[in-house]
């Protein structure tokens, strides 16, 4: 039978561990991007606009993408950071990449993402060796400014040439040092791929995420066309998103970015929904 001494030890015992288990479950999930791109339409007519909403959402970061380039880059900082809104990263085209490198350091971005290789160099596993290459030199340049450099994959790396592909061409080829990813969990189970067994083999080489859902019931593809687009929000299509933001955690991902190519639904109420699901998935409990 208790005496009192230790009802009351008990008591506040109970007392200190909900109130350590609130504090846990109520501890705020770690910041999300989204990638402009997602917004193009919206964001090139009228970009504050863009900025507002996306901040009234409650996103605390963006990933620009060469169109809104046309505002010089201090402007664009300025923009950005009026709303509320950090600027992480951002995409800069492979064409033409080199001369963006001065924008991007007074933009004030950390991380210079090359979104896509040219549409030539897709089919050759020579081009693949070539794009190395110039990833190295990039990274180089862009480490030498104090960011780092890295590249997004889409589904058509993964397309075989012999006993490789293009994507562990890309991997194998370039100094992890100077190149990281950033990892379209999308585009890696479109290619029929596992971002969990990415995670397992490149480790803390996956800096940054971009999260969109796919929809169930369609096949993989190695080939980027119309086929293979079957978007939908992040938690509403059949990707499995809590052991891949675990491996996240773990791995030392730096930067969460929800993106959709194109949709159902408004890209605003999109990213809306997007948004909702993920702090449902971050807030640990």
């Amino acid at each position: 039978m208790l005496n009192r001494r230790d009802f009351v030890q008990l008591s506040l015992a109970a007392v200190s561990g909900l109130a350590a288990t609130k504090l846990f479950a109520e501890s705020k999930p770690r910041p999300v991007g989204v990638q402009l791109y997602t917004v193009r339409e919206q964001a090139e007519r009228d970009l504050p606009s863009v900025l507002a909403a996306v901040q009234k959402i409650g996103y605390e970061e963006v990933e620009p993408y060469w169109n809104v380039y046309d505002h010089p880059a201090p402007e664009l900082r300025r923009m950005i950071a009026d709303h509320g809104l950090r600027v992480p990263s951002g995409h800069f085209n492979y064409e033409g990449l080199a001369s963006k490198l001065d924008y991007a350091q007074a933009l004030g971005v950390e991380y210079v993402v090359c979104p896509m290789l040219p549409k030539d160099m897709w089919n050759s596993l020579d081009e693949f060796k070539r794009a190395a290459e110039q990833f190295n030199i990039w990274g180089e340049q862009v480490r030498q400014r104090s960011m780092q450099f890295g590249f997004h994959n889409h589904n058509y790396e993964f397309r075989r040439f012999g006993n490789t592909t293009g994507f562990e061409t890309l991997m194998t080829r370039t100094d992890p040092k100077l190149v990281v990813l950033e990892m379209d969990c999308y585009w890696i189970v479109q290619a029929g791929q596992d971002p969990l067994k990415m995670f397992e083999r490149y480790g803390d080489r996956i800096k940054l995420l971009h999260l969109k859902d796919r929809k169930p019931g369609f096949p993989t593809s190695q080939q980027l066309d119309e086929a293979a687009e079957h978007f939908t929000e992040v938690g509403a299509g059949n990707i499995d998103w809590k052991p891949i933001l675990t491996a996240a955690e773990k791995h030392g991902v730096k930067q969460l970015f929800v993106e959709r190519d194109s949709g159902d639904l408004d890209p605003i109420e999109s990213i809306g929904i997007s948004f909702d699901n993920l702090q449902k998935m971050l807030t640990r409990a």
